[in-house]
């Protein structure tokens, strides 16, 4: 169930696309996506001196991760707290917040494809919600641009399936919004950061997400714009990434987003993978091809990557 502004939101719409749309044009949500738009972007690195006053998890794409600021007490032990939780990197795909207003546990997911949504969100909802309450959730969607002119989508599809012409973008967006208002949690949203609102064009009409990145205070929950250079997406950053290739053949993973902090016992937990023979040949294959070439093949936003996406698929 959605609520916004402390309302419900309805539900007797007969096209789940109908309500994305609303939402998007809904005066709060506005509101909120020229407030975010405004802030200054946070550019993270290790090498500048507090640049991130305090611990933080990064999430890679199609993972998530969950903190609980009762785990250590910040008041006690402010330097094992762990302040921030973020992601970036994202163009297609999209930034996924979820706050428990009681108690601030906070999680945050990468979701990439259609494929991860309803399984994800339950990954997310597992440890975030505590069955003996009727909590309220705070929800942030952060990423995801018009990657295709918004004349250009087909209407009539379902969004459980990608659309010709309706890019990436689109039907994820919507499949998050359809999941929210089908389940039984009461979530409101707060940031509706996606498609329009992110989006901003060059002189020749070329689109680009205005911002490819977040980071939410745990202790408070607020969210600003943010983007994190190679020094600041750890640990593990080349594991992990293998990971992320390797889980898309790997049956356990179906479906499901990746799990990489151990929210109870503060660490980082990377569970075991391996490669198909068919996904060694495509490694191999890839690294023969000009950056031209990988952008072009790998990539589901090729103009609107950012400077290290070659660097990184190759590493």
């Amino acid at each position: 169930m959605i609520f916004v502004d402390g309302l419900p939101f309805p539900t007797d719409s007969s096209q789940e696309r109908g309500a994305l749309v609303t939402l998007l044009e809904h005066p709060k949500l506005v509101s909120a996506s020229n407030s975010f738009e405004a802030m200054q972007e946070v550019k993270l690195s290790a090498s500048k001196e507090n640049a991130l006053q305090g611990r933080w998890v990064y999430v890679f794409q199609r993972e998530f991760a969950t903190v609980d600021p009762a785990i250590i007490d910040m008041f006690l032990f402010p330097s094992l707290h762990v302040k921030f939780i973020g992601t970036d990197e994202a163009t297609t795909c999209v930034g996924l917040v979820i706050r428990n207003q009681r108690n601030g546990m906070t999680s945050v997911a990468h979701m990439d494809s259609t494929i991860v949504v309803d399984n994800g969100l339950t990954q997310m909802l597992s440890l975030v919600v505590d069955k003996n309450f009727d909590d309220d959730l705070d929800v942030h969607l952060i990423g995801g641009f018009e990657d295709v002119l918004p004349k250009q989508a087909n209407g009539s599809t379902s969004s459980r399936t990608q659309a010709k012409g309706d890019g990436y973008s689109f039907p994820l967006c919507t499949k998050i919004i359809e999941t929210l208002r089908e389940r039984e949690e009461k979530f409101h949203i707060q940031t509706l950061f996606v498609l329009g609102h992110n989006t901003k064009r060059d002189s020749q009409g070329n689109a680009y997400p205005v911002f490819n990145g977040f980071l939410v205070k745990t202790s408070t929950g607020s969210v600003i714009p943010a983007s994190f250079d190679r020094t600041t997406r750890r640990p593990d950053e080349i594991v992990r990434r293998i990971r992320i290739s390797a889980s898309h053949e790997d049956p356990t993973w179906n479906g499901k987003l990746l799990e990489t902090y151990d929210t109870q016992n503060d660490r980082f937990v990377i569970a075991p993978c391996s490669w198909t023979f068919w996904q060694v040949r495509v490694a191999l294959t890839l690294q023969d091809l000009s950056d031209e070439e990988i952008l072009l093949q790998c990539s589901t936003s090729p103009s609107a990557e950012g400077p290290e996406f070659v660097d990184n698929l190759r590493s």
